[in-house]
């Protein structure tokens, strides 16, 4: 394959989510997935840094690196400031565009690209009431019918601004905004991965 750490050091947020990890462990001991997956990310992190390229590819081909949560406890509570979620956000990129990831994980990749991919390029949001029906999501029960067809009168009770003007959860996001998320898409190599995904 060639150096793949010369590949991941590449990245924009590689030198700032890995510069010098000690392996204590923090990162382990506060992690959420660690808790109830088979994952280590100060293990991950040890990897990476040794450059190993055989284990760097293993742990690229594994479905490790797709436990992560990307809710970064890690890089809060990092005593030397690193990154291991963004280190994951880098090796599941160029696994994803090496081809290097499973079918499972692939088909879990090409639904949250069909899904949540297509939701922020429509509407700016990962998840938005309006596209969570209840007739194309049965398993959100009845309390989430209810919501869906009671909204404008909720919405405003639970602090969202429902399509309105201004700042606040689900307010209306505007065609400049969904232009730039859009652009923001093809800089930084996401669209390119989100028709890699859909594609296939």
């Amino acid at each position: 394959m060639g150096n793949l750490y010369n590949l991941l050091s590449q990245d924009s947020r590689f030198n700032g989510a890995l510069k010098a990890c000690m392996n204590c462990g923090i990162c382990t001991a506060i992690c959420p997935a660690a808790e109830f997956f088979d994952y280590d990310p100060r293990r991950i992190c040890d990897t990476v840094q040794r450059k190993d390229e055989n284990a760097i590819e293993e742990l690229m081909r594994s479905e490790v690196i797709w436990a992560c949560g990307q809710c970064l406890s890690c890089k809060a509570r990092c005593p030397r400031g690193n990154a291991p979620g963004e280190i994951i956000l880098i090796l599941r990129k160029y696994a994803q565009q090496l081809g290097y990831f499973n079918e499972h994980i692939k088909e879990q990749q090409r639904r949250m690209a069909a899904v949540q991919g297509n939701n922020i390029l429509q509407t700016g949001y990962c998840v938005h009431p309006d596209l969570v029906t209840p007739e194309m999501h049965p398993e959100q029960g009845p309390i989430w019918e209810w919501y869906v067809e009671n909204i404008i009168d909720i919405a405003p009770k639970l602090g969202a601004n429902y399509h309105g003007e201004g700042p606040g959860a689900l307010r209306e996001i505007h065609q400049k905004n969904l232009e730039e998320i859009r652009k923001i898409y093809e800089v930084t190599g996401g669209m390119d991965l989100h028709h890699l995904l859909l594609e296939d």
